[in-house]
């Protein structure tokens, strides 16, 4: 009971270990399966999917598939069920007829992942051979001189199974003159050999006739026979003898076809027949008959195949020296082939990325790469490198992998593609290399806003501009690609005198053209401020603002207008006899320019309208306010009316400088106004061509010459501009002199004098002003 405890516990124990290795080796990538040889295609081998853990629908979405490095694909991946099956019949002894342990290798490659998982299938032997001896039919010669007990080398049987499939022993039967014996080779194979057990006697029997069996160790046992005619010869005193017993040649595999790799001479102290010596090759396997050739005559090796280190690095041959009586002797020869860097490395891409996303994290698989070199030593020793100036670096995986990762991130607005070149160089002297070049486009990310070409706009408009016109272009570039880089404008929100700024301008979305949606007026907008949006179609978008100034220009599109007074106020003051009425006069700067409306309102509150009656009262206005007041000119035309009861015909005299005094004088007294005065009036006329004109006209009112001096007002102010025209007061003097001065002052009427004159100064003097203007 405690012994079959004990046996149970090493059981477990063997079971846990075996468990543990496989999961290791599943760790590190490694799986590792058996299967007989001469199986079908299509045969199970392992279930992949389970051991990795893959799930069916990884499988197919992650384009795994199996990588064979030989020329056949002897394995395959089955998409439903996640097995590796046999894609062909795999027989052993084809593959690996010079080694023991027939291991297939192949790789998983998870493309979806960038992983590789190596697979080793281990091939196990069937007995699907037979012992085979080159020669089915042997001859002996043996002189019947020849003491018992001597020994004769015999061809070896060849089985290419493994283990106990392979050749096991010999038989010899036919005749009590012979015996077996088997010896052991250096290498452990077996070399029958003939035993002379009885003396022969020619006499008696010229011929022996034997059979060798060699069988194999299988369930059940396979043979093969060959059959040895053994001729006894006349007596031959002496037998060939080989100058060495071994012969030892090392040549390059690349040596030339048809050299001489090595001569074997043996010598025979027999004369004439018995001592011809002649050489033949006693045991070769039957890939060394195709490559050497032994001169019969002369015992000169030499080479009929090209060699090849990486199929075969070390051949034996055993040689027989035999003379014409039938004597022989055997030599071994053995040929060792050394490497010459005659391979490449062989540099194969298992799986790659086409196409890589710039914001991809540094370290990010975009290639798995496979290297060999078929040469051995130094000369299979390989080194790979990529390109310099390349974010790429490698990085060794499983064995003779490599992983092509990214060393940063990338960006695609500096390098969209890049041809990464991976190099594969041996250690020979010199050195063989291989490359192969991974072709890799940068997808774009949308990193980058749209960048306008300037940093601010703007642009002047003309008012009166028609609804629809193309004010300016905003262009906004960038980097992005495809889609990210598609720009698109829109305007900011915003409103213009309560109205929103869509309503004035638009923004053509796709060119950036601006435009105005109706006619603009100076006079109402003098600028408009704004700001234009570029959107890229990136998910999410970015955009970028740039402000927009338009500045609206003046055109003479307005007449100047007569604020005041009113046309209607004018027009009742005149019916009512009211006085009251007063005059608007425009301002404008020094420096305005002309045909420039500088000013809707300019009246000088407080003056009254006869202080500046009349054409000699508008040239006293003139000439006393010129250093703030200057008429201006265009091609429009407006009229200024001055009421009949505020003119004047008569200028009184400017006041003494040291007598200042404001422009308004006292109130005038009520009956010095005319009750009915006539209606007169003076118009400015403004003109293209030439400067200020002033017209003059007095018409009689409804009650003309009614009150006193009524009728001498308008006489006066007629009479007034006939001396103005003619330079003089009337009576042939110029009223500039003194005289003309004093008889205009006598002939000034009480309704035409300021106010102060009219209270008692002397009679036509102004102490305020020398003259009126």
């Amino acid at each position: 009971m405690c012994a079959a405890g004990r046996r149970w516990g090493r059981r477990q124990r063997a079971l846990l270990c075996a468990v543990l290795l496989a999961a290791w080796e599943t760790a590190w990538g490694q799986l590792r399966y058996s299967v007989p040889e001469e199986m079908p295609k299509g045969s199970f081998v392992g279930d992949v999917a389970k051991d990795l853990g893959l799930q069916l629908p990884e499988i197919r979405d992650r384009g795994v598939h199996i990588i064979d490095r030989g020329r056949t694909q002897y394995f395959a991946l089955h998409g439903k069920t996640g097995h590796l099956v046999t894609a062909e019949r795999i027989d052993r002894e084809q593959l690996c007829r010079l080694v023991e342990k027939c291991v297939l290798r192949c790789e998983l490659i998870v493309e979806g992942e960038m992983k590789v998982y190596g697979i080793d299938v281990e091939i196990a032997d069937i007995n699907d051979n037979a012992p085979r001896f080159k020669d089915s039919d042997l001859e002996e010669r043996i002189s019947e001189t020849t003491a018992p007990g001597s020994r004769f080398p015999l061809p070896d049987a060849h089985d290419p199974d493994s283990g106990r499939n392979s050749l096991q022993s010999y038989e010899l039967s036919g005749d009590e003159h012979f015996s077996l014996a088997v010896q052991a080779g250096p290498g452990g194979d077996q070399r029958p050999e003939l035993v002379l057990a009885k003396a022969l006697d020619r006499e008696e029997a010229a011929f022996h006739e034997l059979v060798l069996r060699a069988s194999d160790g299988g369930d059940p046992a396979r043979t093969g026979t060959a059959r040895i005619r053994v001729t006894v010869l006349d007596a031959n005193d002496n037998a060939p003898v080989f100058n060495q017993a071994e012969y030892t040649v090392r040549v390059p595999e690349d040596v030339p076809l048809g050299s001489v790799l090595v001569t074997v001479t043996a010598s025979d102290s027999d004369e004439g027949p018995n001592g011809h010596v002649k050489y033949l090759l006693k045991k070769i396997t039957e890939r060394a008959s195709q490559i050497f050739q032994l001169d019969a005559e002369i015992g000169a090796v030499t080479l009929l195949r090209s060699l090849d280190f990486e199929e075969g690095d070390s051949y034996e041959l055993d040689v027989q020296a035999r003379d014409g009586g039938g004597l022989s002797d055997t030599a071994k020869v053995v040929v060792t082939v050394t490497d010459v860097n005659d391979n490449a490395p062989e540099l194969t891409v298992s799986s790659a990325l086409s196409e890589i996303s710039e914001d991809a994290p540094a370290g990010t698989v975009v290639a798995l790469v496979h290297v060999q070199d078929r040469d051995s030593g130094a000369n299979g020793e390989v080194r790979c490198t990529l390109h310099a100036g390349v974010p790429f670096r490698l990085e060794k995986s499983l064995e003779d992998y490599y992983r092509v990762v990214t060393a940063r991130e990338l960006d695609r607005e500096q390098v969209s593609e890049y041809n990464v070149t991976v190099r594969a160089a041996d250690g020979g002297s010199p050195a063989l290399q291989s490359s192969a070049v991974l072709a890799l486009r940068v997808l774009d990310v949308n990193d980058n806003a749209p960048v306008f070409l300037e940093e601010r706009y703007s642009a002047r408009v003309a008012e009166n501009n028609a609804a629809g016109a193309l004010v300016l272009t905003v262009r906004a570039t960038d980097a992005d690609w495809g889609q990210n880089a598609r720009v698109r404008y829109r305007l900011a929100e915003g409103r213009v005198r309560g109205a929103p700024l869509s309503s004035y301008v638009s923004v053509q979305a796709e060119t950036g053209a601006l435009y105005a949606l109706r006619s603009l007026d100076y006079e109402q907008l003098r600028e408009l401020q704004l700001w234009v949006r570029a959107e890229d179609g990136g998910a999410p978008a970015l955009s970028s603002n740039v402000s927009v100034r338009l500045q609206i220009v003046d055109e003479n599109d307005n007449a100047p207008q007569v604020l005041y007074p009113p046309p209607a106020a004018a027009a009742a003051g005149s019916g009512s006899g009211s006085v009251a009425a007063w005059s608007c006069v425009e301002l404008a700067p020094r420096r305005s320019e002309a045909g420039a409306l500088v000013a809707k309102s300019g009246a000088l509150r407080g003056v009254p309208v006869s202080h500046f009656v009349g054409i000699d009262g508008v040239r006293a206005f003139l000439k006393s306010y010129s250093h703030d007041v200057s008429l201006t000119a265009d091609s429009r035309k407006s009229q200024l009316r001055f009421s009949a009861g505020s003119s004047c015909d008569t200028l009184p005299a400017r006041p003494p400088p040291d007598e200042p005094a404001p422009l308004l004088g006292g109130e005038d007294p009520t009956g010095a106004l005319p009750s009915n005065p006539a209606a007169s009036s003076v118009t400015l006329l403004a003109g293209r061509a030439g400067g200020p004109q002033w017209r003059s006209a007095s018409r009689a009112g409804a009650g003309e010459g009614a009150g006193p001096g009524g009728g001498g007002v308008s006489r006066a102010g007629a009479e007034g501009e006939r001396r103005r025209r003619s330079g003089t007061d009337g009576h042939g003097s110029d009223p500039r002199d003194g005289a003309g001065r004093e008889r205009q002052r006598a002939r000034v009427q009480p309704g035409g004098v300021h106010g102060a004159c009219a209270r008692g100064r002397a009679p036509g003097l102004c102490p305020r002003h020398r003259y009126c203007q």
